[in-house]
């Protein structure tokens, strides 16, 4: 009985812990202290350490000898390789989907998208990343070709590695994603050219790349000089 009350309550840490990361509450570099999670939570340390290997295993948190545990931070090298990597797949997936997505999955996504831009008002970084991949899901998993569904998949769990939302990070993202979903979803139900469906796919993912990058790296402004 012991194990699954420990077992439950680790599932409890690994909650926690992944939505503080994910919320952003703690930030790339932050130090995760076993004893005072432990003691905020009302728990042992071993369900904490528990929690922590996992998101260890999922490259949310980095251990380091005589230093101990910390939020991960991003490697934007291998952000950016997966995000360019992840536009062409995915691009070529939607496309090759696009003939096969009747009304009611168009629908479906239609109404995922719509909850995605009342989310907007109330903002919840890490509930608008689940709605977005089930809205990319419905408009990718068709494709007919297994092989390119599989990049596709092993993509987007790379990118769950590194980072769980992009949109904590870059909020205002989030408004022209919901803008440019609208935009894949006429092409495709108006029968669009399958290359200009692909494009619109593969520049959606990219320019959510760049507005990551670019607020890691913001250029000066006038006002700012």
């Amino acid at each position: 009985m012991s194990t699954v009350r420990e077992g439950s309550k680790s599932e409890q840490a690994y909650t926690w812990l992944r939505g503080r990361i994910s919320s952003h509450a703690y930030g790339p570099g932050y130090r995760l202290v076993l004893g005072s999670i432990a003691d905020e939570l009302h728990m042992s340390v071993v369900p904490v350490r528990e929690a922590i290997r996992r998101l260890e295993a999922e490259g949310l948190v980095t251990f380091q000898r005589n230093v101990g545990a910390h939020v991960s931070l991003v490697d934007e090298s291998e952000y950016a390789h997966t995000m360019q990597t992840l536009g062409l797949v995915e691009g070529a997936a939607t496309a090759l989907s696009a003939p096969l997505l009747d009304e009611a999955a168009l629908a479906r996504a239609e109404e995922i998208n719509e909850r995605m831009l009342r989310l907007l008002e109330h903002f919840d970084a890490h509930r608008f990343t689940q709605l977005n991949r089930d809205f990319h899901s419905v408009l990718f998993e068709p494709c007919p070709n297994p092989h390119i569904l599989v990049l596709v998949h092993r993509g987007w769990g790379r990118l769950s590695g590194i980072r769980d939302t992009t949109f904590a990070f870059v909020p205002g993202r989030a408004t022209h994603s919901v803008e440019e979903h609208t935009q894949i979803l006429e092409l495709i139900r108006t029968g669009a050219d399958p290359l200009e469906i692909e494009l619109a796919a593969r520049n959606h993912r990219w320019r959510t790349m760049d507005a990551f990058l670019d607020a890691r790296h913001p250029h000066p402004t006038e006002e700012g000089r």
